[in-house]
């Protein structure tokens, strides 16, 4: 199933956002690999929902929205790849969970239908606020890719606004597991605001943004979505080590079960073309 979402993602990868002929660098590599493997991973995980969401227009939300990010994936690790020769396949496919990039939060477990949306609440503001900082980065292609990115990450973003309105306002039990699931996923958060040499260096360069810029306007929007919901933001817990984390190929357990199901057909059918 993997192999063919990837697929339906041409439109956005064939339009020049990252197939215009640039390498990158070693450390724009990286940099593109970190944000591609964020995205690659978020979309298997809601892709599981297909089928099993709570209602079938959310089957087709949740499956367009792992489309977005399929793209951005596909354009980002095209990007990371041409600094070693490596396509976007080989990213996607050939690497184990220590060459993963990802943060910790992206591949925490889909959990009831509250943990998805707490997730998608978090995610999807930090990538609008992130997307629409590197819109104007000084590399071109990275610049592409964030100026198309952002638009699709603002409908996520109300995507989730909306449901976590919808679930806090709902029935005691779907306000509970609103509650719970907001408190559950916050200690996930701080990772996506570390600042490390790796974009210090690009930021100081006006290639990458500074995580810790993002921060601020993160925040304010959070604390509106859960102001009106009327859910109290989480505080004095945080899951992430600052020595560690996923920018570092250091995963949860979450990862390698869900990059097993993703790589099993490439890996059994090496080469294979439909």
């Amino acid at each position: 199933m993997s192999v063919d979402r990837l697929a339906l993602a041409d439109e956005f990868a064939g339009a020049g956002a990252a197939g215009d002929g640039a390498v990158a660098s070693a450390d724009v590599a990286e940099y593109a690999l970190r944000l591609g493997d964020d995205a690659l991973v978020l979309a298997q995980q809601l892709g599981m929902w297909i089928a099993r969401a709570p209602e079938l227009e959310e089957d087709v939300a949740l499956g367009n929205i792992a489309l977005d990010l399929i793209g951005h994936a596909r354009s980002l690790l095209h990007y990371a790849g041409t600094a070693t020769g490596r396509s976007e396949d080989d990213l996607a496919y050939w690497r184990d969970e220590p060459e993963w990039r990802n943060a910790w939060i992206f591949e925490q477990p889909n959990g009831d239908f509250a943990h998805t949306i707490a997730r998608q609440l978090f995610i999807a503001t930090y990538l609008f606020e992130l997307y629409g900082e590197l819109s104007a980065s000084t590399d071109p292609t990275l610049a592409a890719i964030a100026a198309k990115s952002v638009k699709e990450v603002d409908y996520h973003r109300d995507h989730a606004t909306q449901w976590v309105l919808r679930l806090a306002g709902g029935t005691d039990e779907s306000r509970r597991r609103m509650i719970a699931a907001v408190a559950d996923t916050w200690p996930y958060v701080d990772e996506l605001f570390h600042d490390d040499e790796l974009v210090e260096r690009l930021a100081s360069e006006g290639v990458a943004v500074l995580p810790s810029r993002l921060r601020e306007p993160f925040d304010e929007v959070i604390d509106a979505v859960l102001a009106e919901a009327e859910l109290e933001l989480p505080t004095g817990r945080t899951a992430f080590i600052a020595s560690g984390g996923g920018r570092r190929g250091s995963h949860t357990e979450h990862l390698g079960p869900l990059l097993a199901e993703m790589q099993v057909l490439a890996r059994q059918h090496p080469g294979a073309s439909w």
